[in-house]
């Protein structure tokens, strides 16, 4: 009887003693803002509904061995007209463990995948902060951070690292809004 192995896409045969692993170890709000700046006049029920822009930006970290923080960061400006109507800015941050990754897998598995786990809890701690707020909860459209992913590679790759500059840690895209 001839024994088989699997192959993965990449043409190497899977090493089922110690398969790849990612682990949540936590998740928390590391910080959060809401800043009702025209209170109570903002909360008036003629007000038409703001204009909402968001920024998002993803950091990781390494921490210990095989373990890294991703900071998720969302930055929410609604205006009604020339006038603020709220601000939130929310970094919703999550350990994770790391095991038998690729190298060259383990800053788009930071920079994709676990933010990617991490945003649902954010959007929730947002449409919660604006609903506390008084105004109706802020529910953010799925974010695609391949996209984000591959923005910031390309601008990586197109501003030449200038003499004395520090390496650039992995971050996410910024600029997106909604």
């Amino acid at each position: 009887m001839a024994e088989s192995t699997e192959t993965p896409a990449g043409g190497a045969p899977a090493d089922q003693t110690n398969p790849p692993r990612m682990t949540i170890v936590s998740q928390y709000v590391k910080d959060l803002s809401f800043e009702n700046p025209r209170a109570p006049l903002s909360l008036q029920p003629n007000q038409a509904r703001p204009d909402v822009q968001i920024r998002v930006d993803v950091r990781a970290t390494p921490m210990e061995a095989e373990r890294y923080e991703v900071s998720l960061q969302l930055h929410v400006d609604a205006k009604a007209g020339e006038d603020t109507a709220f601000m939130v800015e929310l970094t919703y941050g999550g350990v994770f463990g790391l095991l038998n990754i690729p190298r060259d897998s383990v800053q788009p598995l930071l920079l994709i995948e676990c933010p990617r786990l991490l945003f649902p809890f954010a959007r929730r701690v947002i449409a919660d902060a604006t609903r506390d707020g008084g105004f109706p909860p802020l529910l953010i459209d799925p974010i695609d951070f391949v996209t984000l992913y591959r923005r910031r590679q390309q601008q990586t790759q197109a501003s030449p690292k200038q003499e004395g500059e520090p390496a650039a840690s992995p971050a996410g895209g910024d600029g997106a809004s909604n």
